[in-house]
């Protein structure tokens, strides 16, 4: 008889779906060993081969719904990968199957029906027919009132994804806040949102740099207000001078005189915070040439 817990044993040893991983078993009368090499035979183990590998190029996507939208980061280990016609289609099944649910956290994600089984045995299938190591990083799920709208941009291709909600405006004004904060990259939407940690830990830095540029002590306090302002004009949305203001008119502003207020902002860049892989295109070229052989 075959049991769950066999299936659980084999799928961790090879990272094949759970569907497979009872075919395996069942082929070889729950002998691991044999369904691990049965597996192996028919090409399905080879994701865990790529498990330790760095996967940092991919995409960045986002789908819009009514009132609700998603947008996810799935990585592949090369940009030559995350151009394929597969791994494009399984960034539409993740997201048009995550749109439809309930989900909002990346651990229901993986285990929502799709035709693989699951997005986790349909991201494992991917990655022994494509050849490399892919993986679903980030997702976030939005919803938005009526009088919100949707702002989103997409840059080179995928590689930054920006979604923005905005109160009281127009789409337009939306997606011209969503392709500023794919240019500009703020941290966070307004300065209150900059965790108190975070903003002691700057300011322990500039006044090291004050004291260190020979600052009187008794000044550096004054200097402070003047250096975190010019922090959150650094890190956030609403401080940002907006990149297509002609008179140094910040983002909020532009909101603001436009009937509306910021929302939300999310930005995600692929890749971002992860190790890069040291490979340069023709290797990277010589490499798919030869897995199509």
């Amino acid at each position: 008889m075959i049991t769950a817990s066999m299936v659980k044993e084999l799928r961790e040893k090879t990272g094949a779906g759970m569907l497979d991983c009872k075919k395996a078993l069942e082929a070889n009368n729950g002998n691991i060993d044999a369904s691990i090499d049965w597996l192996r035979e028919k090409g399905i183990s080879k994701a865990a081969k790529k498990a330790d590998r760095i996967a940092a190029e991919g995409v960045a996507s986002i789908l819009t719904k009514g009132n609700k939208a998603v947008i996810i980061e799935v990585n592949s280990e090369t940009d030559f990968v995350a151009k394929n016609e597969k791994f494009i289609d399984m960034v539409n099944e993740i997201l048009n199957t995550v749109i439809e649910s309930d989900a909002t956290t990346l651990e229901e994600t993986l285990k929502l029906k799709c035709s693989e089984g699951t997005i986790e045995d349909l991201i494992v299938s991917k990655t022994a027919t494509i050849g490399e190591k892919l993986s679903l990083r980030r997702v976030e799920v939005i919803s938005k009132k009526d009088s919100e709208v949707f702002g989103d941009y997409i840059h080179m291709g995928g590689k930054i994804a920006v979604l923005t909600v905005i109160d009281g405006a127009d789409s337009d004004v939306a997606k011209d806040v969503a392709m500023h904060a794919a240019a500009m990259k703020p941290l966070y939407v307004k300065s209150s949102e900059v965790p108190t940690d975070v903003l002691d830990k700057e300011k322990e830095i500039m006044k090291e740099q004050l004291l260190n540029e020979g600052k009187p002590a008794d000044r550096i306090e004054g200097i402070l207000v003047g250096k975190v302002k010019k922090y959150y004009e650094e890190v956030c949305l609403e401080n940002q001078i907006f990149v297509k203001a002609e008179n140094k008119e910040t983002v909020a502003d532009f909101v603001k005189n436009n009937g509306g207020t910021i929302t939300t902002m999310i930005r995600f860049e692929v890749g971002e915070g992860m190790q890069k892989r040291e490979e340069n295109f023709a290797e990277e070229v010589a490499k798919q040439m030869q897995g199509n052989n």
